[in-house]
């Protein structure tokens, strides 16, 4: 089964792909985000692509584990999401994924950032 992660910001979105078979992630694509407007025609290719059977969104929370102002973006971004692709959308903590990423690679980073995201859900719900 594939599952599409992202990376949701107010100018890029980041996105990978993973199976549950190998429990791998890897980055796929930086998504622009122009005047708050989402490439829509872009995810809707990757998704024509891919046929994702679920998509794991980071949730943005603050330290303390309180929501932090783009975690309601965060959110409407994910009911868009089921409203358009009708697949399942789940959330997980992403509060150490950018910092992980930037340990990987610095050019793709909001696409890696997303392959973090995916690589955690695998770990927390698919165990060995």
């Amino acid at each position: 089964m594939y599952f599409m992660g992202f990376d949701y910001g107010s100018k890029r979105i980041g996105v990978a792909i993973g199976q549950t078979i190998t429990k791998t992630a890897s980055p796929l694509a930086i998504i622009s985000v122009k005047n708050k407007q989402i490439d829509w025609a872009s995810i809707n290719a990757l998704i024509k692509e891919w046929q994702p059977h679920k998509m794991i969104v980071g949730l943005p929370k603050h330290n303390d584990g309180s929501d932090s102002v783009m975690t309601i973006a965060v959110q409407r971004f994910c009911q868009k999401l089921h409203g358009r692709y009708h697949v399942p959308v789940y959330t997980i903590d992403e509060r150490l994924s950018s910092i992980a990423a930037a340990e990987r690679v610095s050019g793709q980073l909001d696409a890696v950032a997303a392959q973090v995201i995916l690589e955690t859900w695998f770990s927390e719900f698919y165990p060995n």
